[in-house]
């Protein structure tokens, strides 16, 4: 039961494992995949500690149990796989900086492989102490033959970290208790340079704890009896949020990416793009006119890079039309529509921000609304002169006492009007206005010429 629960957050937790992971444009070459690794890196502990980088995480949060309740810990990072290149020569195999094999290009990389460690917990046995859970991955080396002209060598150094986990019971009378858990990097680590660190570190670590029953509570958002605790609780190097289904919180993410309660992957998102706060119109639009030979060389790197850039390559019309954007709600938490009968007016003294969903508000015109200038209507047609107020913009200011014709009358969803204006001794303004280009002031901000 636990691991399908764990596979409702599999999603966002691989999006966080492989965070930074690859940067566009996806090259062996390019310059920004020179230095990789950046997110959730637990570095060998004495490396760490030389040079002012971080060898642990440490999560606090809080739960309430039932009896018999279980905690399942999912550890998951990457380990680094080092891959070099080699071509069969006279006296043997050796280090080529590239490989061509028939039309297929090779190249020397450094490789992620997902690593996870799973355990499980009664809670009774984590309140009478901590528990331990070691995590020893052995170096190995394996070889790929291409051919009879080279080969591929792939290595892996040893890891040696541990999993404690905890939990002590809060004060009251809710018997919820606060959970401990720490990942530490027990590795001696080399003497040398960062990327020899890597080799024995754990890289985008991050943590999924289950619960059988019970629910967890979140940091954030807390019950009112819950908040002192909430503000207690102590999380380095990571954060925990709640994941999963709202209705029961069983699941929690501790991820070295701050995010929100239950977070998503937008459903528009059809491809992982690894960049790190990536814009997925942006990166596979730059992603659809790279050269050929630029693709040749990504899809050498690594095989994700292969799939992401063949994914763009044959993504259909409707699919990219998804990634320039959607609306999910014009309103506020807890703010109501208004109804019909609610006409917008235009108020220096009130503070209120009523709801607005044009879709929904069939009052709303921005061609026919009109607002109150000096006791005066003013709407779309009107002719004004622009006084900009103090706090406007250097480009509105040199606009001072120019004359303009009022395009629209707006009003946004905190309750404000908006004045769209095109000006009348602007050659462009024809052309701008035909494009919904226009220039907006405030109510406050015009005079009406009669």
């Amino acid at each position: 039961m636990t691991a399908t629960l764990m596979d409702d957050v599999a999603k966002v937790a691989d999006t966080v494992l492989f965070e930074g992971y690859l940067l566009y444009p996806y090259r062996a070459s390019a310059q920004k995949n020179q230095l990789r690794w950046q997110f959730g890196v637990l570095t060998p502990q004495d490396w760490a500690r030389e040079h002012n980088e971080t060898h642990y995480s440490h999560t606090e949060c809080l739960l309430e149990p039932r009896d018999g309740t279980r905690v399942q810990v999912r550890l998951r990072f990457l380990r680094l796989r080092g891959r070099r290149v080699q071509r069969a020569g006279p006296y043997g195999f050796v280090d080529v900086d590239e490989l061509t094999v028939g039309d297929e290009l090779h190249l020397p990389w450094e490789e992620g492989v997902p690593e996870v460690v799973d355990a499980s917990f009664p809670v009774t046995d984590l309140l009478a102490g901590q528990v331990s859970v070691p995590v020893e991955l052995p170096g190995a080396t394996a070889t790929e033959l291409l051919d009879t002209e080279g080969r591929l060598v792939r290595e892996t150094w040893p890891l040696n970290a541990m999993i404690a986990v905890s939990a002590e019971p809060l004060p009251g009378p809710y018997g919820a208790l606060r959970l401990r858990l720490r990942v530490t990097n027990l590795g001696t680590g080399p003497a040398g340079s960062r990327d020899e660190a890597l080799r024995s570190s754990l890289i985008g670590a991050h943590t999924i704890l289950a619960l059988t029953e019970g629910e967890f509570l979140s940091l954030t958002d807390p019950p009112e009896w819950a908040r002192p605790a909430a503000r207690s609780c102590t999380n380095e190097h990571t954060w925990p949020v709640l994941a999963g289904s709202p209705e029961r919180p069983r699941l929690v993410l501790s991820s070295p990416i701050i995010l929100a309660d239950f977070p998503e992957i937008a459903p528009e998102s059809p491809n992982e793009m690894f960049d790190g706060t990536e814009n997925d119109e942006i990166l596979t639009l730059r992603t659809l006119v790279l050269t050929d030979a630029e693709k040749r060389e990504a899809r050498a790197t690594d095989p994700r890079a292969a799939a992401l850039v063949d994914a763009v390559d044959s993504m259909p019309p409707e699919i990219f039309e998804r990634l320039h954007g959607v609306i999910r709600s014009m309103s506020g938490p807890g703010v109501e529509p208004r109804t019909s009968d609610e006409v917008p007016t235009y108020s220096t003294e009130t503070g209120g921000k009523p709801w607005w969903d044009p879709a929904a508000d069939a009052s709303v015109d921005p061609d026919t609304d009109s607002v109150l200038v000096d006791a005066t209507p003013v709407s779309r047609g009107t002719h004004v002169r622009l006084r900009p107020s103090g706090n406007a913009d250097a480009q509105d200011l040199f606009l001072d006492g120019k004359e303009a014709l009022v395009e629209a009358v707006l009003n946004d969803i905190d309750g404000q009007v908006h004045l769209a204006v095109s000006l009348l001794d602007d050659p462009a303004s024809e052309f701008q206005a035909a494009h919904g280009r226009f220039r907006y002031f405030g109510p406050h901000e015009v005079q009406v010429i009669e």
